[in-house]
């Protein structure tokens, strides 16, 4: 039975695919307690990188947004896994940590990761504020334009 996330998910317009898996030495989520801890995500759509390059050169910040956005769909996706396929379990989104595939010089990390942090909020409302970070990096896996882990709270 779909829960009152998923209704919110619908009216958003959003899908999620289903949780992808590890690709290396690692897994997808992680348990501790009520506290649920995601890997990394990158934004793909359907097994496949959607957006790579570097942000200020190659890649805008509004395209490096939609990115994150992408990422915190598939974090949503590995959510559900971790909640036994019930989003309404989410008592809150601590954290989203993010690296952006950046030239020197950028500044603007904050806005590309709002792409991330603007979701959760749609999604769960309030509960979905969280603590943050947002930093540069040279380089991500696969040129990835964006990278997001999360920690939430489940009931």
């Amino acid at each position: 039975m779909a829960g009152k996330i998923d209704a919110r998910l619908r009216e958003l317009g959003v899908t999620l695919p289903p949780p992808a898996k590890a690709v290396a030495n690692y897994v997808p989520f992680v348990h501790s307690g009520a506290t649920v801890y995601i890997a990394g995500q990158l934004p793909t759509e359907a097994g496949t990188l959607k957006y790579a390059g570097k942000v200020g050169a190659a890649v805008s910040v509004e395209d490096a947004k939609r990115a994150a956005r992408l990422c915190a769909i598939n974090i949503l996706s590995q959510v559900k896994a971790a909640a036994d396929g019930d989003l309404d379990r989410v008592r809150r989104c601590i954290k989203l940590g993010g690296f952006v595939n950046a030239v020197t010089g950028f500044k603007e990390h904050p806005q590309v990761l709002n792409g991330a942090s603007d979701l959760m909020a749609e999604v769960f409302g309030e509960p979905g504020r969280h603590a943050r970070f947002a930093v540069g990096t040279d380089s991500l896996p696969l040129d990835a334009v964006v990278e997001i882990d999360a920690i939430f709270e489940l009931s």
